[in-house]
């Protein structure tokens, strides 16, 4: 797929039509604050990355083109462009330009002195879990720390979605039905990767937005914690989702870069991927315009403004009636897959009239053929929520099973032991690692 729009297309212009419409369904009070906070957030993001960027130069992340036109700018053939992108990207995963043996000693000494250096940074821990996930924690150059999970799963096919007694879901089984045939990626492996050091959209019941924002990542920074999970792990990625540190669409230069990298150069499927939001004003048609074919998942998690303003802050500055029109919208413009995330807190979201009123919002406001994929809720320190129990789960399931034109399904827990679950992603290890150096 392509990662950006053709001037003057059809498309762009219903992007554009969809930013317009959004704005105009904003309430004229009470969200200029929120949302001058989230435009400074996003500033504040991209001066740190750029600052981050400018301060070192990396091969990963580089395309083909660009690694030819980088060899042509030292006066060598083009073709040791090609060397160095199989050195990054094929079998060899090249760590170090030192590394790079096929590559003339003088061109590698020329490069590390021009200040170039691969952008691969190994995990500096990793935690493991009894169900096979793994968590990793990367110390970036600027002394922050991100995590990254690796989910192997290895599941039999022809399981149906809408039965709560089966396995449960997980991101990416709407595609076991459909082979790929490229080698090494028969068995399913999914990345979850961050996006941001922190995130600013402060939802309560998530680890990374209780503890505030940083910095947006670079794309070099993205794609090193797919590469690494691959060499933790011994087998290549079929799936990445960007679910972990971060809201994506607030750092959607680098995450569209990244994204770019790992289809064209990794080799990982455009259908294979996964980019989430919570809900950023006019970001989706930003999206849209760049025709991906990767799936969106929308975290809605309550089915009435008033109720999500109180789980997600942020909310404030999209309304529901909103963010569902971009999301219209954005289903129109793409015809791509868009899944509705929900994470269900005991007491709060997870009753019988909360599961009727989600399915008839997804209805009316965006149209039938609605995916909802059910997350009970994963504990985090400090948070005042609880989990709910499996019969209200059930209940919660039942009743979506019963109304007509939604579909649903029930993630599987993975990850919790190691606190490598969905929101469960934080500073923890940093400020453990910060104790331990003392």
């Amino acid at each position: 797929p392509t990662s950006r729009p053709r001037e003057g297309c059809s498309l762009h212009s219903l992007a554009l039509g969809m930013a317009a419409g959004a704005v105009s369904l904003f309430p004229r009070c009470g969200i200029r604050r929120v949302l001058l906070d989230l435009a400074r957030e996003r500033v504040k993001g991209n001066r740190l990355a750029s600052s981050v960027a400018s301060s070192q130069r990396t091969l990963l992340g580089l395309g083909l083109a660009e690694l030819k036109e980088l060899s042509a700018e030292f006066a060598l053939p083009q073709w040791r462009g090609q060397q160095i992108h199989d050195a990054i990207y094929g079998e060899m995963r090249k760590t170090t330009i030192e590394g790079m043996q096929q590559l003339p000693l003088g061109f590698r000494q020329a490069l590390v002195d021009a200040g170039y250096e691969t952008g691969r940074r190994e995990p500096v821990e990793i935690v493991s879990d009894e169900d096979g996930t793994r968590k990793a924690l990367f110390l970036l150059r600027c002394g922050s720390i991100i995590e990254a999970v690796g989910i192997p799963v290895e599941r039999a096919k022809g399981r149906s979605a809408n039965n709560p007694d089966d396995d449960l879901y997980e991101d990416g089984d709407e595609l076991l039905e459909e082979e790929d045939e490229t080698p090494g990626r028969r068995r399913r492996f999914t990345v979850c990767v961050s996006s941001q050091v922190g995130c600013a959209m402060r939802c309560s019941f998530c680890a990374t937005g209780r503890q505030g924002f940083r910095r947006n990542l670079t794309s070099d920074e993205i794609v090193n914690q797919v590469l690494s999970m691959e060499d933790v792990f011994g087998r290549r990625a079929t799936n990445v989702v960007m679910m972990g540190m971060g809201e994506p669409l607030l750092n959607l230069r680098e995450v569209l870069r990244a994204h770019r990298c790992l289809n064209r150069d990794v080799g990982i499927g455009g259908r294979y991927f996964t980019i989430s939001t919570v809900g950023v004003p006019n970001a989706l048609s930003k999206l849209a315009a760049h025709r991906l074919q990767a799936t969106l998942a929308v975290s809605l998690h309550a089915p009435t403004q008033e109720l999500r303003e109180r789980l997600i802050p942020s909310a404030r500055a999209f309304p529901l009636d909103a963010l569902l029109e971009e999301v219209r919208m954005f289903r129109k413009a793409t015809g791509r897959r868009v899944t509705f995330e929900y994470t269900l807190l005991a007491g709060e979201n997870d009753s019988e009239d909360h599961a009727r009123a989600l399915a008839k919002l997804l209805r009316s406001k965006v149209g039938r053929g609605c995916h909802i994929n059910l997350l009970p809720w994963n504990p985090v320190a400090g948070a005042n929520h609880q989990r709910p129990s499996k019969s209200a789960v059930n209940r919660f399931c039942n009743v979506l099973a019963a109304e007509r034109g939604v579909s649903y399904s029930v993630r599987a827990t993975r990850g919790l032991v190691a606190q490598a679950a969905c929101g469960q992603l934080t500073g923890a290890f940093e400020r453990k690692s910060s104790r331990s150096n003392q």
